[in-house]
């Protein structure tokens, strides 16, 4: 009986992320992989900000997270990828300074898996997802 209230529990938490806005998940996706890339680093070493935002800010790029979503994006599962694309489909009206349209597009359905991730409380998977990332840049 537990079992099944968990997985309602569950159902109901990505149900309702599902509801919002791929660019207001994203929006909070952004925030959610700032903070956590910022406190890996603050974790990981006492420093000057400068050398903090240097190295936070090549983790967090739109060029580092369409790399990222290029490397990792066949192994999503389905809920995962049908995130992902309404994010990375959305109907953007800004860019980011150094990254191409596409590049700007793929990060946005990043962000946008993230904000769902952690809206409907898959935590263990939104870390692997953050430490993959950080991985990537040898973290």
């Amino acid at each position: 009986m537990e079992e099944s209230v968990d997985r309602t529990a569950e159902t109901d938490g990505r149900k309702r992320a599902a509801m919002y806005s791929p660019l207001t998940l994203a929006y909070l996706g952004d925030s959610v992989l700032d903070l956590r890339v910022k406190e890996h680093f603050v974790r990981k070493a006492n420093q000057q900000v400068q050398k903090y935002h240097k190295e936070v800010t090549a983790v967090v790029s739109a060029v580092s997270q369409a790399a990222f979503m290029d490397s990792v994006e066949e192994t999503l599962s389905e809920e995962e990828t049908a995130v992902y694309h309404r994010g990375r489909n959305a109907s953007v009206h800004s860019k980011a300074k150094n990254a191409t349209m596409a590049e700007y597009k793929k990060a946005t359905g990043f962000e946008t898996l993230l904000g769902y991730l952690y809206l409907s409380g898959q935590e263990e998977r939104l870390e692997e997802l953050i430490r993959q990332l950080l991985g990537q840049h040898g973290e």
